[in-house]
């Protein structure tokens, strides 16, 4: 049987935009209040709180920056400061910088791990240590199964570390905290990109369309309704991570 969410309080990270904001307002409309984090986005947070104030549950909005690990060891005690006692963390915040196999640099990996993969566990580790039970849901890519990522490495290291952790925090977190993730595949292009580029892309996919923000949310509902889900990942991808097995 789902878990009714009504009344429980869930803080995101980058919560203010993108497939951030859908999970976020999917989380209002199933009854939870948010605690929408930002980092540079705060028009777009408060703009996002005020919407979710609408439909009826509490909204509030924090800032930090998440590469700086100072910030992030105090965020999860800021945040339940002004919203009360968290019971579902999704950590969605995400940097997707460029970055070449040739060109690399040992700084730019530092930096995604940091953003990607520590702020993800060191939030969780403290969310645990602040919740008796819960939920946490860590966005992962699609494209983690088969390593590669040849325009993204950095970013994919992080991720790859981040996989890691959620199955690590799946076991050392149990039994009071349910650890799972999600992986989203083609849902919105890169920013400076239009959808012309996924629709470039879709023929490749077995579904053969792209999808949208509401799928991944639908997603992360599902999981923080659960009750004997752990260590699982969702791949919302239309079948991508299938034929990229495939061919990796």
């Amino acid at each position: 049987m789902a878990l009714d969410l009504t009344g429980k309080t869930a803080f995101i990270t980058g919560g203010a935009r993108r497939i951030g904001r859908a999970t976020a307002l999917a989380l209002a409309n199933a009854g939870v209040n948010v605690v929408i984090h930002y980092k540079r986005s705060r028009e777009e947070a408060e703009q996002l709180a005020s919407e979710i104030q609408s439909i009826g549950p509490r909204a509030w909005v924090i800032q930090s920056d998440l590469g700086m690990n100072e910030e992030v060891e105090t965020l999860i005690d800021r945040a339940s400061g002004i919203s009360g006692p968290l019971d579902i963390l999704i950590n969605n915040a995400s940097m997707f910088p460029r970055s070449s196999f040739d060109s690399v640099t040992l700084e730019e990996v530092i930096h995604s791990v940091e953003v990607d993969a520590w702020a993800p566990f060191a939030l969780g580790r403290r969310f645990a240590e602040k919740t008796q039970t819960g939920h946490i849901v860590n966005f992962l890519d699609t494209r983690i199964v088969i390593n590669y990522d040849w325009s993204h490495v950095a970013y994919m290291a992080g991720k790859h570390l981040l996989g890691l952790f959620t199955r690590m925090m799946a076991v050392h977190l149990a039994p009071g905290i349910q650890v799972n993730a999600v992986a989203p595949g083609l849902i919105l292009p890169p920013e400076g990109k239009g959808l012309d580029y996924l629709e470039s892309l879709k023929g490749e996919l077995p579904l053969k369309r792209i999808g949208s923000p509401e799928y991944v949310a639908d997603a992360v509902l599902f999981l923080v309704r659960s009750e004997f889900i752990t260590g699982q990942v969702i791949f919302v991808d239309g079948g991508r991570h299938l034929d990229e097995v495939g061919r990796g």
